[in-house]
């Protein structure tokens, strides 16, 4: 017994510490299984009617209608369900709060009620069938009572008393031996039903308990699931959900949903100078920002590599103008790492809804259609989806559709542009130029052409034929004639470049050291071991190679002493402020006497005045090449030239 009271004792300090939440899901144990409390109702409610029916006493009449009202009263609290009280947190405790007080005013009174009309059959009623009646449903009550309430342990072990110790009172007052023994044994029945009550209430905490753990820790590890571990905010997972909840809850009100995409300008740039380390600090700080600004009451999300979204509210359109620059200007402040200003711009796509689209996958593509075009604009741009945008991606595929047979049908061809030594009368080598004219659209231009190439993996066979088509027509030209074929990044990565140079190579019978390899600056910054390597497995074959559009990239002169290349060509837009600039003469001259100190050769490209020319010539540049000297021309025009005829008159033809 003293064990009990122990129990009981820790059981009021465990009942108080436990957490509301967990309280109000105990005591929604008790509304589990309304039908059972229903059915207990009625046929208690059916027994004591009929008990005080046949005994007509008015008092237990009396206590028999309050049964039956305080079962209805019951009943009817039981069919409300108030689970649908309780779905948020914040409404769920204060529900438990106040429907924990209803239900144990209910259960208290009713087992009271209950203890009170057997207590009263026991001492006004001598009939034997109507006491036992009062006895056995009293005590199937308080036996249902230590299951069904467990969940709340003190109402169950409070209507187990006032149901069960009015019983004993009676049957003790009556003198009887028989009925002073079973009053001992409803005694010893409430000590057993009151353990067992404990031992289902330990049960059925623990389980709540490590039930709650588990959900707490699959909540979080969902919660990690949808946070990019970078930065912290949404990842792409979470920016599709929360993106299509916020569609669903758009109105048809003024209000309108605008989808910034975000691509920073330069991040590679970051990256390469200073490494992985010095981007993720980045791209961390980007995030803060963008999370600070908008995240209260927008969407912020990193979707990959260098790639944010913002999804907000808007009014209008200018309203998202506003924001666009807020955002460019956010991006735009520098991040501090390592000593460091870490500065870079962003170029936004922007999309809004419901005009652009209602569904997210049309926003997002169309918001990075409108990103595509802002990038195409120059850095720190931003664009609006426009439905002309559509076009373009439609006419985008019918190329890429068309371009899978191309080869085959014979559509590509290639043109030759000469370059020249500085008294432009000599041929020095040839530029390969790809041309395509397709049955459906006629002549396409190659800034259009290449990148659907280079996209869909073409890039790679018609890049093959271009090697193969050019060394077999310089086969047909002067020994000291070379010729110049331009890579694309794929191909220069490609594993089985050098297979595909000496296949060509033999099949056509040109030496390796007339071919020319071209990349660009751009080319070498995606990827710069595996550049150096390429160009690296091309040297060894004997192959010359060329870093054309020379000054268009972010670190030019590491990558003389980087990369292998015998020759510079020296981009166009240097050549052409030669007249004006003073500037640009003093850069070209200066890479010119670089380059020759490194043991390579300069080729000055756009060449298109004759004042232009005349300056070449004066820094000593090695070759040039551009519209004065020649257009680009069919391999039979490059024959003719070299047979000699009137170079200058040939080439302004």
């Amino acid at each position: 017994m003293s064990g009990l009271i122990s129990r009981l004792r820790q059981l009021r300090q465990s009942d108080q510490a436990i957490a509301a939440s967990v309280r109000a899901t105990l005591l929604e144990s008790l509304y589990a299984s309304p039908q059972s409390l229903i059915i207990g109702a009625i046929t208690s409610s059916g027994i004591t009617g009929i008990v005080a029916y046949v005994s007509g006493n008015r008092w237990l009449v009396v206590c028999a209608l309050a049964i039956a009202l305080v079962a209805g009263i019951r009943m009817i609290d039981a069919l409300k369900r108030p689970g649908r009280a309780a779905r948020t947190r914040s409404s769920k405790n204060s529900w438990a709060a106040r429907q924990e007080f209803i239900y144990r005013a209910g259960a208290l009174g009713y087992s009271a009620l209950l203890g009170t009309f057997g207590l009263l059959t026991l001492v006004h009623s001598d009939d034997g069938v109507l006491q036992l009646l009062a006895v056995t449903t009293t005590i199937g009550y308080a036996a249902g009572i230590a299951g069904r309430n467990a969940g709340r342990p003190w109402i169950a072990l409070s209507q187990l008393c006032f149901a069960s110790l009015p019983l004993t009172v009676g049957l003790v007052v009556s003198m009887q031996p028989l009925k002073m023994a079973l009053a001992a044994v409803i005694v010893l029945f409430v000590v057993a039903m009151m353990d067992i009550t404990l031992q289902t209430y330990g049960v059925i905490l623990k389980a709540t308990l490590v039930s709650r753990e588990k959900a707490a820790l699959a909540e979080h590890h969902a919660a990690v699931a949808r946070r990019d571990d970078l930065t912290g905010v949404a990842n792409r997972t979470a920016f599709r959900e929360q993106f299509e909840s916020r569609l669903q809850a758009l109105g048809h009100g003024d209000r309108r949903l605008a989808i910034f995409w975000i691509d920073l300008d330069r991040f590679k740039e970051i990256n390469d100078s200073f490494g992985h380390l010095a981007g993720n600090a980045l791209l961390a700080g980007v995030a803060k920002r963008l999370d600070t600004e908008f995240g209260a009451t927008g969407i912020v999300a990193r979707l990959g590599g260098d790639e944010f979204a913002v999804i907000c509210d808007v009014v209008s359109q200018t309203e998202a103008v506003a924001k666009g620059e807020r955002i460019i200007a956010l991006v735009e402040q520098p991040v501090h790492h390592d000593g460091r200003a870490l500065c870079v711009g962003a170029s936004l796509g922007i999309a809004l809804a419901p005009s652009d689209g209602i569904d997210a996958d049309t926003l997002l593509k169309n918001a990075d259609l409108a990103l595509y075009r802002a990038k195409e604009s120059g850095r720190g741009q931003m664009r609006f989806y426009e439905p002309l945008m559509d076009e373009k991606i439609e006419r985008t595929r019918d190329l890429g559709a068309e371009m899978q047979g191309a080869l085959k049908r014979g559509e590509f061809h290639l043109m030759f542009q000469p370059i020249f030594d500085l008294t432009g009368q000599r041929i020095l080598s040839c530029e390969t130029l790809l041309r395509w004219t397709n049955r459906r659209y006629g002549a396409i231009s190659p800034a259009e052409f290449i990148p659907i190439a280079e996209e869909n993996g073409l890039i790679v066979v018609i890049g093959d034929w271009v090697i193969r088509e050019a060394c077999r027509t310089a086969n047909d030209w002067p020994k000291d004639v070379t010729v110049a074929v331009n890579l694309s990044p794929i191909q220069l990565r490609s594993t089985n470049m050098p297979t595909v140079i000496m296949s060509a190579l033999a099949a056509s019978g040109l030496a390796a050291d007339r071919l020319e390899l071209e990349v660009t600056e751009s080319v070498l910054l995606e990827d710069i071991d595996a550049s150096l390597a390429a160009l690296d497995a091309i040297n060894r074959l004997d192959v010359r190679t060329t870093l054309d559009d020379f000054g268009t990239g972010y670190s030019s002169l590491s990558y003389l002493t980087k990369f292998p290349f015998q020759t510079l060509k020296i981009d166009r837009s240097f050549i052409t402020d030669l007249e004006q600039s003073p500037a640009s003469v003093a850069i070209v001259q200066t890479v010119i006497e670089l380059a020759a100190k490194l043991g390579m050769q300069t080729v000055a490209e756009g060449v298109e005045t004759q004042a232009q020319l005349e300056q070449l010539r004066r820094t000593r540049c090695d070759a040039v090449q551009g519209f004065l000297l020649a257009h680009p021309m069919p391999a039979s025009m490059v024959m003719t030239m070299l047979a000699g005829k009137d170079v200058k008159a040939s080439g302004r033809s």
